[in-house]
């Protein structure tokens, strides 16, 4: 049986460099950046997908000025595709952790999250799964994109039809700072002609409302970064006042290196999640990492709600900090 639907899918298609090309154009969007990936030609992309078209008899891309669009037939092949190729690369990986004893883990997150969050935590990660290697696809801007690349991918939310999310909380924003910055000669308050606030370019949502200045004054100074990690790296050394996802600044809050600025936080109605495709087998080895970074969330708001009560966060967060 097995022979034969190789026997029949070599006579379906002209080769598998065919079914690579295609693949590749599919889900860049474009011959040139496809092309680049595959270390061929844009024209050589072209050809090898016009052969595959005119062996099916059917049109599998629309090539427009502005990028490729599958045609409905085009959309037919590259899920079967992008299922079988993911198929692939997980018997690569389960093969290769035969070999070496251990099993990789991907995961899709910010640099600051990484820098953050995990990396003081690195450790213990290794105790606790020492088979696990994990590797990463960092995204230094707001977190986004697809997770079909990947084992795992945190988001703020907009996945729903073949994923599989898991809640870790909701994403939370508060003012932060060094100790050392709070406790500057203004003990009433920021003092406007020294106030410096560290902001995330584009950051989103929009997080002004939650200073309020003595006589309503702006701070004198602002400082601003594209990178998050660079804005946390920031007030840690003391340079000013910057906005904290506590998704990434947990760590940091429950060791006193960084201290609530106010006592106000927003909650965005955005939930964080992790989020995996489900055209990827769940692995024991992502489940694992999975549960691990859940059950260290939660921890981690249990120390801070019993650390900082002002912010009240046992009543934001009340279905996980019981």
């Amino acid at each position: 049986m097995a022979l034969h639907r190789v026997m029949t899918l070599r006579r379906l298609v002209p080769s598998m460099n065919a079914l690579f090309a295609f693949e590749t154009a599919a889900r860049l969007g474009n011959f040139a950046q496809a092309a680049k990936e595959l270390s061929v030609t844009p024209p050589a992309v072209s050809r090898m997908i016009a052969r595959l078209e005119e062996h099916l008899g059917v049109r599998l891309i629309h090539r427009l000025p502005t990028g490729n669009r599958l045609t409905d037939d085009g959309a037919i092949l590259f899920e079967g595709i992008a299922k079988s190729f993911a198929g692939i690369e997980q018997a690569l990986l389960a093969i290769e952790a035969r070999r070496s004893g251990s099993e990789s883990v991907t995961l899709s997150v910010s640099t600051a999250f990484t820098t953050h969050w995990l990396m003081p935590r690195l450790q213990r990660f290794q105790a606790d799964l020492p088979t696990v290697d994990l590797r990463f696809q960092l995204l230094p801007g707001p977190l986004g994109g697809p997770v079909d690349d990947v084992d795992l991918g945190m988001r703020f939310g907009g996945f729903t039809e073949g994923h599989d999310v898991t809640d870790l909380a909701p994403e939370i924003l508060l003012p932060i700072c060094s100790p050392g910055y709070r406790r500057s000669p203004s003990s009433e308050g920021f003092q406007p002609d020294v106030e410096t606030i560290i902001n995330l370019s584009k950051a989103q949502p929009d997080w002004s409302g939650l200073f309020s200045f003595p006589s309503e004054r702006p701070p004198s100074h602002s400082l601003a970064f594209s990178d998050y990690a660079i804005v946390v790296q920031a007030a840690l050394l003391g340079q000013g006042v910057a906005l904290g996802w506590l998704s990434v600044v947990a760590h940091w809050l429950c060791v006193d290196a960084l201290v609530p600025a106010t006592s106000r936080i927003m909650v965005t109605g955005r939930p964080c999640q992790l989020v995996r495709s489900r055209a990827r087998p769940l692995r024991p080895a992502v489940a694992a990492v999975r549960d691990w970074i859940a059950s260290e969330v939660a921890t981690e708001l249990r120390q801070i709600d019993a650390k900082f009560p002002e912010l009240e966060l046992r009543r934001t967060l009340d279905h996980r900090i019981h």
